[in-house]
């Protein structure tokens, strides 16, 4: 009998036909008011003012982002506005799409957006990175800082001009790479792989100081398979747990048992490259390296999760990105001859002929090679979508206001793909103060010399303000040697056809990194014998 004198029947009151009733009642119930009770609490956390899609029940917009969320998010501020709001299930973010928007955001409110959210599977559960996290999606604290200023320093341009040795070596073994498996320019292949053995070696002899010099190492399978994992992971949509917690609870997260099995993995091959460098120092063999100043510098005090941070961050942010910008490089060169015989021409002014693999120690002389750098990282942005930044403490912009604690996301590819009516540089000097210099008049349109017009003019592609990639200035020179020593060594060719178009080109827009379709190429040398001499007499290039 109930509190009120009213009697409730029980199942063993109940006929077989009334509690098969019931329980088909509670099956239907319980679902719906879950249901009721999570959009109750989805509209009750958008921010208020701020337009946006609302998206569907339960998972909001994460639907309709799942192709493609970096270009979707740019077709939607056709309609919303440069700066808006989505909903990734319960989780309002703030989407920032323009040139204006990015620097008048992330570049004027750059101590407010220093900091990143806090995921429930990188950064509750841990799934994914043990207990350490990489620099770029550490949330700002006394530790990030510690982080930073070893990154920073072990890539700032004095730092950049020690590994010029290791630039050299590694961009020679890459030609020579393209010229045996291409046979001299007689046979069209997939540099793809190669490429990725040329930023795993630059990455690991950074950190590590040691080589990968051959995709046939075991190791050189095993890092590439699982980061290609851990990209996937990392991407906004290979993680639907840390949107909707109905996914957090088992039989659903099967996602997280795919991720604690990569981490395992990753885990043996950082261990492998740790304990590696250990037994060469106490041998007594000198690796100058990330890691080895760390452990020999008595001011570098850093604990061992924020060590295995530093190792994160080096063997994933330069993989992935380093080889995807330069294969949409080799792309664009191979398709475009005019664009290979202009950069011929700047660096032949340089250099002469008679350098086909130039000077290392050139930093970013030559402005067409720069320039052409410049608008593949702008067209082909590597990272679509910048790492999501978290306010730490309430932001006013454009009339909105965006209390502490909002997570933000920078669509770089938005913002480096902006439009205007009327070309700058064709623009009176009086009406350019006005006019957003980022803003261009055929984004669409691969064009060099439009660095040139505006060498100053923003890229979006490392990001923004403090948070932005520590490694650019290093990045850019790994480019160019790279951009300039192909270049100069081989007419690029295709077999076949590679769509250039950013969005439809991409292999598969659902992935962290943006790479593009694989395609062959042949690389003929300029001049044969040249090449031979300079890159030595050696079996391997006969």
């Amino acid at each position: 009998m109930g509190p009120l004198g009213i009697s409730f029947p029980t199942f063993s009151d109940l006929s077989v036909g009334q509690a098969a009733h019931y329980i088909a009642v509670l099956t239907l119930f319980v679902p719906l008011l879950y249901l009721v009770i999570n959009e109750l609490i989805r509209y009750s956390v958008r921010l208020p003012g701020i337009p946006g899609p609302v998206g569907l029940p339960l998972v909001g917009n994460l639907w309709s982002i799942r192709k493609n969320a970096a270009e979707q998010y740019r077709i939607w501020s056709k309609r919303y506005g440069a700066v808006y709001q989505v909903s990734l299930g319960n989780v309002p973010i703030i989407v920032v799409n323009s040139a204006e928007s990015g620097r008048g955001l992330f570049g004027q409110h750059t101590s407010a957006l220093s900091s990143r959210p806090e995921f429930y599977t990188f950064h509750k559960e841990k799934v994914l990175t043990g207990a350490a996290t990489t620099v770029g999606t550490t949330p700002y604290s006394d530790s990030l800082k510690r982080r930073r200023k070893v990154t920073a320093t072990a890539l700032n341009r004095p730092s950049a001009q020690r590994y010029v040795a290791h630039l050299d070596l590694e961009t020679r073994e890459f030609c020579k790479d393209l010229l045996v498996e291409g046979q001299w320019g007689k046979k069209a292949f997939d540099c793809y792989p190669s490429a990725q053995r040329l930023s795993l070696s630059l990455a690991l002899t950074t950190n590590w100081g040691i080589r990968m010099e051959s995709r046939d190492d075991r190791l050189f399978n095993e890092v590439i398979e699982v980061e290609d994992q851990v990209s996937r992971f990392r991407s906004v949509t290979g993680n639907l747990q840390d949107y909707i917690p109905l996914l957090r609870l088992k039989p659903f997260n099967q996602t997280v048992m795919k991720a604690k099995s990569t981490r395992r993995r990753q885990d043996a091959y950082l261990d492998q490259l740790n304990r590696g460098l250990l037994d060469r120092m106490e041998k007594g063999i000198q690796s100058p390296c990330i890691q080895e100043t760390i452990i020999n510098d008595p001011d570098v005090r850093l604990n061992e999760e924020e060590v295995t941070s530093i190792n994160l961050t080096m063997i994933s942010g330069g993989l992935d990105t380093v080889t995807t910008a330069v294969a949409w490089l080799i792309a664009v060169l191979a398709k475009r001859p005019d664009i290979q015989e202009a950069a011929h021409e700047a660096i032949q002014e340089l250099h002469g002929a008679g350098s086909p693999l130039c000077d290392a120690n050139d930093d970013q002389k030559i402005p067409y090679i720069v320039a052409l750098v410049k608008e593949g990282l702008r067209m082909y942005t590597v990272l679509r979508l910048n790492l999501p930044r978290t306010s730490i403490k309430d932001i006013t912009y454009d009339g909105m206001i965006f209390p502490k604690g909002t997570t933000f996301f920078l669509n770089a590819h938005a913002c480096n793909m902006g439009r205007t009516s009327f070309p700058f540089h064709l623009m009176p000097p009086a009406d350019r103060i006005a006019e957003d210099p980022k803003l261009w008049h055929d984004p669409e349109v691969f064009r060099p010399s439009r660095w040139l017009e505006q060498p100053d003019a923003p890229l979006f592609t490392y990001g923004v303000g403090y948070r932005m990639c520590a490694g650019f200035l290093l990045a850019n020179r790994e480019l160019y040697l790279i951009v300039m020593r192909l270049i100069c060594c081989f007419k690029i060719g295709l077999e076949g056809d590679v769509d250039l178009d950013p969005v439809r080109g991409t292999a598969d827009p659902s992935k962290l990194v943006a790479q593009p379709h694989r395609f062959r190429a042949t690389f003929v040398p300029r001049d044969a014998e040249l090449l031979r001499k300079v890159l030595g007499e050696t079996s391997s290039i006969q």
